[in-house]
């Protein structure tokens, strides 16, 4: 079984409607002011996933700080999550930083969403108030056994619409301050990983983080999954496409260039969710 742990899907009006929501959602208007920035609905990731042979994703939204636009997303993650019950699992996301986010925590958990994610702080990076506004949501995904998916990038390197001013040290300290959550890093952690090699704390830091491939082909050279697997384990690489950012084939084509075992493969690809998501 192959599962994309990381899709985004907005509901009709915001795809019609996108310049709407710019006024008021700076961090939504940073990454899709673009006309290239594809929004698409349930049917288009469902048709992209049957051509990429793609047998579950796991689906959200976005960070929305306005509490009326976060809700009606989740209300269509969950609505989808019923309607395609064998094909999506969703995750419920907002912005942690509103004051009603942890009742909405309560609402999707409670309406059959299986996490929370992906959590991301566009302008500010996972600073101190940042891991303050997670507390709460860490801690009833970690009551509850679910998983948290947050939004890295590598502090290094070019730049893009999108990539926070996050630092490798504020990543590790999220990790740190949430030692017993299971921890989804997006996009490779922002390389996070390289610090396994590390004789103290940071090995036994990462035993429940895992590592997402979202963006990867225009992140990283196509050794990166090799060099994951023999620092962390293929048991701790999650495939993502970041759909529609990138369809699922291009992570195919890549893990076959890193010379990957169908063993590892099929850890990376679906294995591993299956086990995350108690599948």
């Amino acid at each position: 079984m192959i599962i994309d742990i990381h899709t985004h899907i907005f509901p009709a009006d915001i795809r019609r409607n996108r310049d709407q929501y710019f006024p008021t959602e700076p961090a939504f208007k940073l990454l899709y002011q673009s006309a290239k920035s594809k929004l698409i609905g349930a049917t288009e990731l469902l048709n992209a996933m049957d051509e990429g042979g793609v047998d579950k994703s796991i689906i959200f939204g976005f960070p929305w700080s306005n509490a009326k636009t976060y809700r009606s997303h989740n209300d269509y993650i969950m609505e989808t999550v019923q309607k395609y019950s064998d094909r999506f699992i969703g995750l419920a996301c907002f912005d942690p930083a509103d004051g009603q986010a942890f009742a909405e925590a309560e609402r999707c958990l409670a309406g059959g969403l299986s996490g929370i994610g992906e959590l991301a702080f566009y302008r500010s990076g996972i600073d101190d108030s940042a891991l303050e506004q997670l507390d709460p949501i860490m801690n009833i995904c970690l009551s509850h056994g679910l998983p948290v998916l947050i939004h890295t990038n590598e502090p290094v390197g070019h730049h893009y619409d999108g990539k926070t001013p996050i630092t490798l040290a504020q990543i590790y300290q999220l990790i740190e301050r949430f030692p017993d959550n299971n921890i989804i890093l997006a996009h490779w952690g922002g390389g996070l990983f390289f610090y396994s090699l590390l004789k103290k704390e940071v090995k036994e830091s990462l035993k429940n983080v895992y590592f997402d491939t979202a963006a990867s082909p225009f992140l990283y050279d196509a050794a990166v999954y090799r060099v994951a697997i023999e620092l962390v384990g293929a048991d701790k690489v999650l495939f993502g496409t970041d759909f529609p950012l990138l369809p699922p084939a291009r992570y195919f084509s890549e893990m076959d260039e890193a010379g990957l075992t169908r063993v590892e493969v099929n850890q990376i690809c679906g294995l591993n969710a299956q086990a995350l998501f108690s599948l």
